[in-house]
């Protein structure tokens, strides 16, 4: 295995390409009791369209997450309670552009780690389990639907977005997974779940040379062929500058969403991430001078929060919570905006949110999950995310403002808005 100490951070990490094309990257922690085991999978809400065979196929909404909630059957049982009973706590997730499996354990690691990559490599459905599957994940959508932060998220998303295919809801609508058989599990299974399409990373007083030997015996010799997939050709402009809806709130709710310029894979996605999350936290952080302001005129409440995302061919900032009075939250985010690109960021408080930011980064290196994740989205993404400390550094007070003057303008603003039913 190849190790890369990074001096910046105190850190290690061994990585090695098996033969069929998995990734393995361990990440030690020498005299840690627990350990954390994360096995993911390019493959998401967003990856309904896909070419197989020569042949562009169209997938239900939903359909990889679906996959996840079938993917703990066994011909034994179920793989969460064998895991459980080993005294390891186990998950999954699927998020917009991965899927992921993981577990943490004090003990019985490896045969855990055994656990996690059979099941999730052999897959076994039954047209039996898979109807009734659908009645609990269609229970799962209606509470999502009834959720007024789900709502007004999703909204957004469908304003800002016209194509892509980010904009389509992770778990799909009660319409989409009535499409979803065994048969398209099994085949979107043999299309994503290949070796060459994953990443296996572990955090942990581990052996490594174990960890590599284990995964190799494990999971299959062939690493699958590379899946060209199509998110839509998207336009620069916005679908729809405002959404309104009404729900049983006791507030009104708001976002307010900025379509950004996507960033190509490769360092750049993490430069442009690392700048986005800045960028956030310089504009709209706790700190800043239009959150102190709107906190003080009434304008906003705690609820207030900001976020940068990115996925593949998307990027958007967006913030927002509770307020009687959104248009003028918005109003006065672009003032400030302006104002930023037209006198600069203040020297003194440019320097305490940079040293805040960074310090909230390595205080991430903690989580044996984070580091995991990021990992992985690094390697799917083409970068290194323990190079954070390099990037960041090349990020100037002149990127942050070009960053907002790009992006951050009234033809990239989208506002949603929930308010209460009279």
């Amino acid at each position: 295995m190849k190790e890369t100490f990074y001096e910046r951070i105190g850190e290690s990490a061994l990585r090695e390409v098996l033969p069929n094309g998995l990734m393995v990257c361990v990440v030690p922690k020498p005299d840690f009791a627990n350990k954390y085991a994360f096995f993911a999978t390019r493959y998401g809400g967003m990856d309904v369209r896909f070419q197989k065979d020569g042949a562009w196929l169209n997938t239900p909404a939903g359909i990889a997450h679906y996959l996840e909630h079938k993917m703990f059957d066994t011909k034994e049982g179920n793989a969460l309670q064998e895991l459980a009973k080993n005294g390891a706590e186990p998950n999954a997730f699927t998020s917009n552009a991965m899927t992921g499996y993981y577990f943490d354990s004090t003990d019985h690691f490896e045969e855990n780690l055994k656990i996690l990559l059979s099941f999730v490599s052999i897959p076994y459905f039954t047209d039996e389990s898979v109807a009734k599957e659908q009645g609990i994940i269609g229970q799962e959508i209606r509470m999502i639907e009834d959720n007024p932060d789900w709502q007004i998220y999703n909204r957004m998303m469908h304003a800002m977005y016209q194509n892509n295919a980010g904009r389509i809801s992770v778990a799909g609508s009660i319409e989409s997974i009535k499409e979803i058989t065994a048969q398209t599990l099994y085949d979107c299974h043999k299309a994503f779940y290949t070796p060459s399409n994953m990443i296996l990373t572990v955090v942990g007083d581990v052996d490594p040379v174990h960890i590599v030997d284990l995964a190799r015996s494990v999971l299959p010799r062939e690493g699958g062929a590379v899946i060209p997939r199509d998110y839509g050709e998207e336009p620069a402009a916005v679908g729809e500058k405002e959404t309104t809806t009404k729900m049983e709130v006791s507030c009104p709710q708001f976002l307010v969403g900025y379509k950004c310029t996507p960033a190509q894979d490769g360092e750049d996605f993490l430069r442009r991430q690392l700048l986005g999350d800045f960028a956030c936290d310089l504009l709209l952080g706790e700190s800043s001078p239009l959150y102190l302001r709107l906190y003080e005129q009434g304008l906003i409440n705690g609820t207030f929060g900001s976020s940068f995302e990115m996925l593949p061919g998307m990027a958007y900032l967006y913030a927002g919570g509770d307020s009687k009075d959104a248009k003028t939250v918005v109003a006065e985010i672009q003032k400030e905006v302006d104002r930023v690109i037209r006198e600069g960021l203040d020297e003194a408080y440019y320097q305490q949110v940079r040293r805040a930011s960074f310090g909230s980064m390595l205080r991430d290196l903690n989580s044996f999950e984070n580091i995991a994740v990021s990992l992985t989205e690094g390697y799917f993404h083409g970068y290194d995310t323990l190079r954070f400390p390099q990037v960041f550094d090349t990020i100037e007070k002149e990127d942050v403002t070009a960053f907002l003057k790009e992006n951050l303008t009234e033809e990239h603003t989208v506002l949603s808005q929930i308010l209460p039913r009279a």
